[in-house]
């Protein structure tokens, strides 16, 4: 298993997340306390899709975020690099792509919004990933990234990187198919960067307008920018 502050193998990252994709669902719930389907329920706020629009959701895992969004009434498709986990999702009635983020399966200007939901720092180059997620969203289109994030208390930092992050991989032992996997997942969330970080990356790959929004004490953040 590579080591979270290094340079992310896609293979081994699609092959991690092929070992979970059974209970992956159960044990996010059990790991954030509930708290991820309010973070779900978020995102879909922020991003505002509506009828007629069409909506990327990449990384989209199980497509439990993508049927939140497909709740607006909005196109959805769910997109992912782990093709066990769109099949654990295979009971959810949205369109699913097996798609690497690097190089899309669309075309230019195809959405009218992108979001990814805890997968962008499984991404090896986030600058890339985020130029690519620009290309398939039309001008005037959004992105909405909701992700892990530092908060910026520094005694809830430290609560959060030496309680929570570290027992992380004993909490969900019993419910993971793959221990390891979940070990790696704490380490990627204690190394992510911050909330300006993320917003500068994104700026960099050429969206505009970019804000944030801390949810949980800035345990996890929701990013929207627009493509100019």
């Amino acid at each position: 298993m590579a080591r979270a502050g290094l340079d992310k193998d896609p293979h081994d990252i699609a092959d991690m997340f092929d070992g979970v994709a059974k209970g992956y669902d159960r044990t996010n719930s059990v790991m954030t306390l509930g708290f991820d389907r309010r973070w779900r329920e978020q995102t879909r706020r922020v991003l505002d899709a509506g009828p007629g629009e069409k909506v990327l959701d990449l990384a989209a895992g199980t497509a439990v975020s993508t049927i939140e969004h497909a709740r607006t009434g909005a196109w959805c498709v769910a997109a992912d690099f782990s093709q066990e986990m769109l099949r654990g999702g295979k009971s959810r009635a949205v369109p699913k792509v097996a798609a690497d983020a690097f190089h899309l399966p669309f075309t230019d200007d195809a959405f009218d919004a992108v979001t990814v939901s805890f997968g962008l720092r499984n991404m090896n180059d986030t600058v890339a990933a985020l130029r690519e997620m620009a290309r398939v969203t039309r001008p005037g289109g959004r992105l909405v990234i909701c992700e892990v994030s530092q908060p910026p208390a520094k005694i809830l930092r430290w609560l959060y990187h030496n309680t929570v992050l570290r027992g992380l991989p004993l909490v969900t032992r019993p419910f993971s198919s793959n221990s390891e996997a979940y070990a790696y997942l704490a380490e990627s969330m204690r190394d992510w960067h911050d909330q300006r970080a993320v917003a500068e990356m994104i700026a960099e790959a050429g969206w505009g307008e970019v804000e944030w929004l801390n949810l949980t004490f800035g345990v996890v953040a929701l990013h929207r920018a627009i493509k100019p």
